[in-house]
């Protein structure tokens, strides 16, 4: 069972999955928000019917899956529908994450939660300890989305403006990676983190 629980974030492309998955390489267990977002719409789950009575059952796909990528488009043409599914979503993925991190072995686990100053920050998620953010400048994400995605500078630069702003998650953070640099930087500090946050844990009364 762990009692100290660690947030990872961090905008788009910044770099987050290579930083769990080096908190996974020393034996730290993640879970992660995008599954458990996917995991709240399977099909047969009370998310997917809730989804479907809000939005019609055009946002499936011909297997009966959720149409990821017309749902995309559409809340990211349409603030009030965005809203209307993380409404649905948001809950489930907050009920999943703190129930794999609770029950996970180790003296702490990590809730990777991508859009966490987005979905209520420490109000949302009371239950963690600390929040780590991976940051980057703005200009090394436009970069990396280009290289990574294929898009144009100009669907890279609105799908960063669609994200809270670096200064807002910065606000929220007790501990920063900033991952501008080689990604074997990134071994050290994690390294550090990971020994810091054990200490850490061991002053949690259980």
């Amino acid at each position: 069972m762990s009692d100290f629980i660690i947030c990872v974030t961090g905008g788009v492309a910044s770099g987050k999955s290579e930083v769990t998955r080096r908190f996974e390489a020393l034996g730290v267990a993640v879970a992660d928000a995008d599954v458990a977002a996917r995991e709240a719409v399977a099909v047969g789950s009370p998310g997917l019917a809730e989804v479907i009575a809000e939005f019609g059952p055009g946002v499936l796909a011909g297997d009966g899956q959720l149409d990821r990528a017309a749902m995309r488009r559409r809340v990211f043409e349409d603030p009030s529908a965005r809203r209307r599914l993380e409404a649905i979503i948001h809950p489930r993925v907050r009920a999943v994450l703190m129930r794999q991190c609770q029950t996970a072995p180790g003296p702490y686990a990590i809730a990777a939660v991508p859009l966490l100053a987005e979905g209520g920050g420490r109000t949302a998620y009371p239950w963690l300890d600390r929040i780590l953010v991976v940051d980057v400048p703005a200009a090394v994400q436009v970069h990396r989305l280009m290289q990574r995605d294929g898009v144009d500078r100009a669907l890279a630069e609105s799908m960063l403006a669609a994200q809270a702003s670096r200064e807002e998650r910065l606000a929220l953070a007790d501990d920063v990676v900033v991952n501008d640099g080689p990604l074997e930087a990134l071994d050290a500090r994690v390294a550090g983190l990971d020994r810091m946050y054990r200490e850490l844990a061991e002053t949690v009364e259980p």
